[in-house]
């Protein structure tokens, strides 16, 4: 029999614990038998004293067996997903679960809402009037078997631990713990029941860490714990020093990845990170032996019309229109004024604050300050302009879509101090940074 306190005061010593007594503290954090007080305290040990890798894969473990773990017993295929970090124009998700089922791959992708100034894949989602992202659990099973990919809410039987100390880390400054992030986001993901799983941790002025050494931190990390767990997993390092998409915003990301799945338009940053991950996904899933195969497969499903079914095929299981992708715009909702936004001078965009730019998009309705507010899914910004190109009385920043020419006033004059001008020539930075493998 262990005792909470004890457990703490051994960690807070410096101590590693062992997977007993872990066990023990994440099934009294699921069941109520440890305070909300014993959660901050074990936090803030952890904060300060770090975990070791044994005690990372522990903690991980523990969250994900503290609910369901989903059995895929019966797919002919690999049941594979990727996980990101979050940005802003991140509508990478849309695509590449589409894409790598039709690869044959099987994609139970469970996303969540936006947070902070981070787009949600689940808020992109509600923008398609019907789309159900709460469907049970036997129907759940139902579209993952038969169209390969379902992108769906965390239910209450996963990972039902992670909930209560995530809400107690949120409201005791230790949400950016390296452990604790990893056993969060992992405990999770590995109730999915994956194969194998990519992160996309984002680099830059839009990402979750703040600096280059913490996102590489957080990946090796991740890698390190995912595989000490059993599941094969690899992490790309990209770029969020700009909005990854030409747009940002849930109804405008939505039928940006319509127009990507169908050939209509392809950003190329976005094409570059949505292609990079999905080989990813399918190197590890075993479903190409290298990169070359990968790219070859994941580019015949776009051409050949494959990738673009899957996504229609998924809308309508999840309960949205039918014929959703050859009439999207009939479906989405538009704001009621969109104009765009130009520079007070002429030159060379040179630099770019993207969680700014991603908190415009919120301060439009288009994202939540608190957990109750509801979301316009028709604000948001379009045909961004990038790093290192050039503007002028022709070239505008953005098209600002808003409910109101006060929100559209309030956005334009945000989005133009978000957005750096100069004369000297850009120096371009990678979409991807590295690669952190097995």
């Amino acid at each position: 029999m262990f005792l909470a306190q004890e457990i703490i005061r051994k960690k807070r010593d410096g101590q590693p614990l062992s997977d007993e007594e872990i066990r023990f503290f994440v099934n009294g954090i699921r069941d109520n038998t440890i305070t909300e007080g014993q959660i901050a305290a074990l936090a803030m040990t952890v904060f300060f004293q770090d975990m070791e890798m044994t005690e990372r894969v522990s903690l991980t473990l523990a969250m994900r067996d503290s609910g369901a773990v989903l059995d895929w017993q019966g797919l002919n295929g690999p049941v594979v997903d990727k996980h990101s970090t979050g940005g802003v124009g991140d509508v990478t998700s849309l695509m590449l679960g589409p894409m790598v089922a039709a690869c044959g791959g099987y994609v139970p992708m469970i996303s969540g809402r936006g947070l902070g100034h981070t787009g949600g894949t689940l808020d992109k989602l509600e923008a398609i009037p019907g789309f159900d992202i709460f469907p049970d659990d036997e129907r759940f099973r139902e579209i993952i078997h038969s169209v390969g990919v379902a992108i769906i809410g965390q239910t209450r039987s996963l990972a039902p631990a992670d909930k209560r100390f995530y809400a107690t880390r949120d409201i005791t400054a230790t949400v950016d713990s390296i452990p604790l992030i990893t056993a969060s986001i992992l405990a999770k993901k590995l109730a999915e029941g994956l194969d194998a799983l990519v992160m996309d941790v984002k680099v830059g002025s839009g990402a979750f860490m703040e600096t280059f050494e913490r996102s590489q931190l957080l990946a090796e990390a991740i890698v390190g714990v995912a595989n000490g767990a059993g599941v094969r997993t690899t992490a790309l390092l990209t770029d969020m020093n700009q909005v990854l998409a030409s747009s940002a915003g849930n109804a405008l990301e939505v039928r940006e990845a319509v127009r990507f799945l169908t050939g209509e338009y392809r950003n190329p940053r976005l094409l570059e990170v949505t292609m990079a991950l999905c080989a990813e996904m399918l190197i590890s899933g075993q479903l190409a032996q290298d990169e070359q195969e990968a790219r070859s497969k994941l580019q015949a499903v776009l051409d050949n019309g494959q990738a673009a079914e899957r996504f229609a095929q998924m809308v309508a299981a999840q309960k949205g229109p039918t014929d959703f992708i050859t009439h999207y715009d009939r479906y989405l909702p538009s704001a009621t004024l969109s104009k765009a936004v130009y520079a007070e001078r002429e030159g060379v965009v040179s630099a770019m604050d993207t969680r700014a730019l991603g908190m415009v998009v919120v301060g439009m309705g288009g994202g939540r300050r608190r957990a109750q507010d509801p979301i316009d899914y028709s604000v948001g910004l379009d045909q961004m302009v990038t790093l290192g190109e050039r503007v002028d009385n022709q070239r505008p920043l953005a098209v600002i879509h808003a409910a109101s020419e006060d929100d559209w006033q309030a956005a334009a004059d945000s989005v133009k101090a978000a957005i750096s001008i100069t004369e000297q020539a850009y120096q371009p930075t990678p979409v991807i940074y590295r690669r952190i493998g097995r």
